[in-house]
C-alpha cells in the first residue's frame, strides 16, 4: 500500500506543480482577472497563511512553520496508513500528502502557497485555491468516508474489511 500511497502522492505534486508553472509563466503573464464560464475565474492570489488566508500576516518565520506543520502531520498520515494499509487510505493519504507537499514547495520558493482557481456566484467568491488544496480536501473526505460510514458500505466489501495483506 505504501507503494500506491507514493504514487498518488507524486502524482499530485507533479500535477500540481505543473499546473502553477503554467499559471504563474504562462497564463498570468500579466497577472489578471481571466473569466473561464460565468461562474469560474482564474485569478493570481499568492496565500501567505493557511485555509482562507487565516493567520497571513504572521511574519518572515510563518512559512518555515508552516511547512514544518504540514510535514508533521504528512509524517503522521504516513505511519497511519503503514498501520491500516487500506487501499482507499493509501488513495486518501496519498492524495493529502501529494497535495501538502505541492503548498510546501510554494512557501518555500514564494514565501505563499500560488492559489488561481476562482469560483464565485453573484458576488460572492470563494476563496482562491489550487489543484493542492483540491487534493487535500479530497482526500480528507475519503478518509471522513471511509472511517464515518457504515463498516458495510466501504471496508466490508472485501472479505477483510479492505485490508491488503
Amino acid at each position: 500500500m505504501i507503494r500506491v500511497l507514493a504514487g498518488v502522492a507524486f502524482l499530485t505534486l507533479v500535477l500540481d506543480q505543473a499546473s502553477k508553472f503554467v499559471i504563474l509563466d504562462f497564463v498570468m503573464m500579466p497577472p489578471r482577472v481571466i473569466e473561464v464560464m460565468p461562474i469560474f475565474n482564474l485569478v493570481l492570489v499568492f496565500n501567505k497563511g493557511v485555509s482562507f488566508g487565516i493567520f497571513g500576516g504572521a511574519g518572515d518565520w510563518q512559512p518555515f512553520a508552516l511547512s514544518g506543520l504540514a510535514l508533521v502531520i504528512c509524517a503522521g498520515l504516513v505511519f497511519w496508513q503503514w498501520r491500516q494499509r487500506t487501499m482507499y487510505g493509501a488513495v486518501a493519504v496519498g492524495l493529502i500528502v501529494g497535495g501538502a507537499l505541492g503548498n510546501v514547495i510554494d512557501r518555500l520558493r514564494f514565501g505563499a502557497v500560488v492559489d488561481f482557481l476562482d469560483f464565485h456566484l453573484g458576488g460572492w467568491h470563494w476563496p482562491a485555491f489550487n489543484l493542492s488544496d483540491s487534493a487535500i480536501t479530497l482526500g480528507v473526505l475519503v478518509i471522513l468516508a471511509v472511517e464515518v460510514l457504515p463498516k458495510r458500505s466501504i471496508r466490508d466489501k472485501t472479505s477483510d474489511g479492505g485490508r491488503i495483506k
